[in-house]
């Protein structure tokens, strides 16, 4: 796994915690956003793309967040120590959608990003700044420069470079026309007269 590039976005310097937002990219090919590198009790860490966990209310079935007292729908109230604990007793609040298997990825990445931060803040310094977080949407024709090269790497034997698709005018599906919807008459039952 090569960690190929790291964008930071600083936060405001009113929050006390948080840093910055940032994503990593490996191989030129996979981009995990979203992690938040936070100022700790033990110094800087970087946190892991997560989710708030949820449960269900007993008496309508709608889903609420563990913090919550009152279920959202009905307003019944929640037993407030339903969240699973940690082993040093604090509630299980939120579950990692992505994050290292092992201490040695955990690691590579903190150190990818520490370096990227204080890049970052020397480059937030200069006049003329502009952060480059966001610039991760290409268009459907569009592949990233490095995309290509990572493909070309597989081409060892028994891979074969994957080539662009065969592209269509828009409002096709696999290369067919779309076929206008029938008109149905009115009385042929159940969506009779939806075009």
């Amino acid at each position: 796994m090569q960690i190929t590039e790291v964008r930071i976005k600083l936060c405001e310097e009113n929050n006390e915690r948080l840093l910055a937002f940032c994503s990593v990219t490996f191989d030129n090919a996979f981009v995990v956003r979203d992690l938040k590198i936070i100022d700790g009790t033990r110094g800087m860490f970087v946190a892991m793309p997560s989710r708030k966990l949820t449960d269900r209310c007993h008496t309508c079935g709608c889903k609420n967040h563990l913090r919550a007292r009152f279920c959202n729908q009905c307003g019944h109230k929640l037993d407030e120590s339903r969240a699973l604990r940690a082993a040093d007793g604090r509630a299980k609040l939120h579950a990692d959608i992505a994050h290292p298997i092992h201490s040695g990825a955990r690691e590579q990445i903190q150190a990818a990003v520490a370096k990227a931060y204080s890049d970052e803040k020397v480059r937030a310094q200069q006049p003329g700044y502009v952060c480059r977080y966001d610039e991760f949407d290409f268009e459907l024709e569009e592949v990233p420069v490095g995309y290509g090269g990572a493909v070309q790497e597989l081409g060892k034997p028994g891979y074969k470079a994957h080539g662009p698709h065969q592209a269509g005018p828009r409002g096709t599906h696999l290369g067919q026309a779309d076929v206008p919807a029938a008109k149905a008459k009115a009385d042929e039952g159940f969506g009779a007269g939806i075009l």
